[in-house]
């Protein structure tokens, strides 16, 4: 028993893991090295960044030029790019479903758990990195915009609040999808979960056409839904003057006077739920 003892303490079998401190600083750590590794991950896969560039910029250009002409042109266009960048921020949260469906289904994550760091960190540091697709999504589709003949017509500091608004709105809708990609089987279940979640809420809005035109009971939901918001503060930040064009006129409630705000407070909401249930399911699995 001594003999075996020994042997297993040589090998390292029963040796004490690193004594790590539980503070903010240690986390953060944990976050800034799964966030690094998973931008390389995501670099160094050509079809992954084809994905990233490619997805909106075809968006920018088949709407605006399949549907333009036909409800508006110009006008449209206008009222389209804050819609899609929206659709884009949205969707991107797959991303994070994906990536940790993967990883569980590789076996990374339990590397991952078997090391004295934050459990927490590796969600976190998974959407933390899907920032960075969002980034890149949005200027390829304002550059893809502005070949169009989209104009930023408000001031430097409304679009940068604007797109501020639009990235914390993905972010939080980032660890929806980390709950989704943690609950679901294999990276196909968790992307088909996703998409049933993310289709209504991103066409019951005024992403694409106006709420006024959606049938009463659609109507209601699209006027307090988020994603209408974020587009709305998009547009709002972007100066495109929807609100004196007939065509594109919204119902006025509070949620459309405040949009920014109001995709601040439903960010906030999606946030409350999404850490602690997060932090379940992955305790769980």
């Amino acid at each position: 028993m001594i003999r075996l003892r020994a042997r297993r303490a040589e090998v390292g079998i029963d040796r004490a893991p690193p004594i790590r401190g539980n503070g903010i600083l240690d986390f953060l750590v944990d976050c800034e090295v799964i966030a690094t590794r998973n931008v390389r991950t995501i670099t160094r896969n050509r079809q992954m960044m084809l994905g990233v560039v490619l997805q909106p910029l075809m968006f920018v250009l088949l709407f605006s030029y399949v549907f333009g002409d036909a409800l508006g042109g110009d006008r449209y266009r206008e009222f389209l790019i804050g819609g899609i960048m929206t659709q884009t921020v949205a969707f991107n949260s797959a991303f994070t479903a994906l990536g940790l469906a993967t990883d569980l289904g590789t076996g990374i994550v339990e590397r991952f758990l078997a090391l004295p760091m934050s459990r927490l960190a590796i969600v976190a540091g998974r959407t933390i990195s899907d920032l960075t697709v969002n980034v890149v999504g949005l200027t390829v589709m304002t550059l893809a915009g502005l070949t169009v003949g989209w104009r930023i017509e408000a001031g430097f500091w409304f679009a940068v609040g604007a797109y501020a608004t639009a990235l914390v709105f993905g972010f939080a809708l980032s660890w929806i999808g980390a709950v989704i990609g943690i609950v679901a089987a294999s990276a196909e279940a968790a992307q088909s979960l996703l998409l049933t979640v993310l289709f209504p809420i991103s066409f019951v809005s005024s992403a694409f056409i106006p709420s006024r035109l959606l049938p009463i009971p659609l109507r209601q939901i699209a006027t307090w839904n988020p994603v209408t918001a974020v587009a709305r503060s998009f547009r709002q930040g972007f100066g495109n003057p929807i609100s004196v064009n007939p065509l594109f006129g919204e119902p006025v409630t509070w949620a459309s006077q405040h949009a920014q705000l109001y995709t601040m407070v439903c960010s906030g909401i999606i946030l409350a739920v999404g850490l602690p249930l997060t932090a379940r399911v992955l305790r769980r699995r």
